[in-house]
């Protein structure tokens, strides 16, 4: 998989079930806010010096309650330019839902590299006891079973806040969200700062001076994501890439910056819109 924008599905799960699995933080106390959230990328830095600029969009869409589960919807579209005419354009697009509970995930992962064909990933996932049963259907049907201490994104943002709220600084997860060929899971470390309450002056976007959100404090956090393969048989411990950005009480994310190692990209918000949710009945 070429890491060039790919951001974790699990990261960019920006809004969080409502009931946690046994053990670790427990759940967060909802309700999470159903919204779309507009990004816009730009380059930050180069470390290598091999990237001259960048740019883009992540567009994304978060619905549902704790009834019927969560639905969301995620599009990246990136274009990085390593100068003398080479250009890379991908885009990224997944539908996944969860349920409340992180038993079950369905998802649907499609990646375009340039003029290549679209790469696609479709498939599920059951929590059965101590263990999940994956079931793949692209890129190829296929079977398997995974720790049943693995979570699903939603969960993943979710176990992140309610560390939050207990006071922890440091979370460590194994995650899966059907990236790559579908097998991945990684292991993630997460780093959570002090609040930021809701009345601390900061640099205004579409999230800060919404309704909404002016009551609500939120955390600066930074989640290294780590391939769990490479550790197991290398000992490898540097993250494949890392993502900060500061997440509210109610699973809404801004100030995000996503750390490739070679080269770093920034997302701000540009737009955010709060969606109609209806009622867990």
């Amino acid at each position: 998989m070429v890491h060039l924008f790919r951001t974790s599905l699990g990261v960019m799960a920006l809004a969080a079930a409502t009931v946690g699995l046994g053990g670790g933080a427990q759940a967060a106390k909802g309700p999470f806010l159903a919204h779309q959230a507009l990004y816009d990328l730009s380059l930050v830095k180069s470390r290598s010096n091999s990237v001259n600029s960048a740019r883009g969009r992540i567009l994304y869409n978060f619905t549902g309650n704790a009834c019927e589960g969560y639905t969301s919807e995620f599009r990246q579209v990136s274009e990085l330019d390593s100068g003398e005419g080479k250009v890379t354009l991908s885009d990224l697009r997944s539908n996944s839902w969860e349920d409340a509970a992180g038993k079950s995930y369905r998802f649907n992962i499609e990646t375009r590299m340039n003029e290549a064909d679209a790469g696609r990933v479709d498939g599920s996932a059951e929590r059965d006891g101590d263990h999940i049963n994956v079931k793949l259907k692209l890129p190829a049907p296929k079977t398997f079973t995974l720790d049943g201490k693995i979570v699903f994104p939603t969960e993943q943002i979710q176990r992140i806040i309610a560390a939050a709220n207990e006071g922890k600084s440091l979370l460590e997860l194994s995650v899966y969200d059907g990236s790559d060929d579908g097998q991945k899971v990684y292991n993630t470390l997460t780093v959570i700062g002090q609040p930021i309450p809701a009345d601390r002056a900061t640099a205004s976007d579409p999230s800060t001076s919404d309704e909404h959100m002016k009551s609500l404090k939120r955390w600066p956090v930074t989640v290294s994501y780590f391939d769990r393969d490479a550790q197991q048989k290398e000992g490898e411990q540097t993250p494949v890439y890392a993502m900060a950005f500061e997440l509210y009480e109610n699973g809404v994310s801004r100030q995000l910056v996503l750390d490739y190692n070679d080269f770093v990209i920034s997302g701000a918000m540009g737009k955010f819109d709060v969606k109609d949710s209806k009622p867990c009945n």
